[in-house]
């Protein structure tokens, strides 16, 4: 999901067309396909909870053009809270989750947005049962949500990303900014908020972005979190993506 331009080289020949034609043929076949498909896997980690995701990002017509985009999200992790209802005993909340996501793929030189809209599934499982807590079991929703790339200028990006389920009403936001060091990769502050029904969790923190390693990219989180429980801590996350 990250946006880089390409240059396209043109070939010109004004005689000998036909003897020309079947050579640029045969360089067509020899070139790589463009990618079509990214592959995606996370977690993310703070002191009262964990998660681990992956999924697909799929575009038939290449994820360097405008078009049709599928996405596929997967995930699973456990979290922590004190439930009034049980005397303020804890409770430990075990959720997996699946979207599958239609949507649309706007690319520019500098600028990558990507809009998506599915259905969102969910089950969470807690322990003790809170009956004051009704997330508990299946449940069946939409989600929608954007993915923006921008780079102002050669040695600066602004990332952006949000997803927004009727599921617990819960939603996810996150913005970084970066500047381009020692032409490896991206590093700058970042912010995200998370909530659903009744909770709320903010953090602020630095991150370092689109970090190359053979055929994948690398990017990490590290910062401060607090929630609408007065609970704070340092939360960590790292992502890892690669196309094909």
């Amino acid at each position: 999901m990250r946006g880089k331009s390409r240059a396209a080289g043109l070939l010109a020949a004004a005689v000998l067309v036909c003897a020309l034609v079947p050579a640029a043929a045969d360089m067509l076949e020899d070139a790589p396909p463009p990618p079509t498909t990214l592959y995606f896997f996370g977690a993310d980690l703070w002191h009262e909870g964990d998660f681990l995701h992956g999924g697909v990002l799929w575009s038939p017509k290449g994820l360097a053009q405008d078009g049709f985009t599928l996405k596929l999200i997967f995930g699973a992790g456990a979290y922590q809270y004190h439930s009034g209802a049980l005397g303020d005993t804890e409770v430990t909340g075990r959720q997996t989750l699946a979207s599958l996501m239609p949507g649309w793929r706007f690319k520019r030189p500098d600028l990558e947005l990507t809009i998506f809209g599915g259905i969102d599934l969910q089950h969470h499982k807690l322990r003790p049962d809170d009956p004051s807590n009704g997330i508990a079991g299946d449940h069946a929703g939409l989600r929608g949500g954007f993915d923006l790339w921008y780079q102002p200028s050669r040695g600066t990006m602004f990332a952006a990303n949000a997803s927004l389920s009727t599921i617990s009403t819960s939603y996810d936001a996150r913005a970084s900014y970066g500047w381009r060091l020692w032409h490896r990769f991206y590093a700058g502050p970042e912010v995200q908020a998370l909530a659903s029904d009744g909770y709320r969790q903010y953090r602020f923190g630095a991150h370092v972005t689109a970090l190359k390693w053979q055929t994948f990219e690398l990017s990490a989180g590290l910062g401060y979190a607090r929630d609408s429980s007065h609970r704070d801590g340092a939360y960590g996350r790292v992502g890892l993506i690669t196309r094909r």
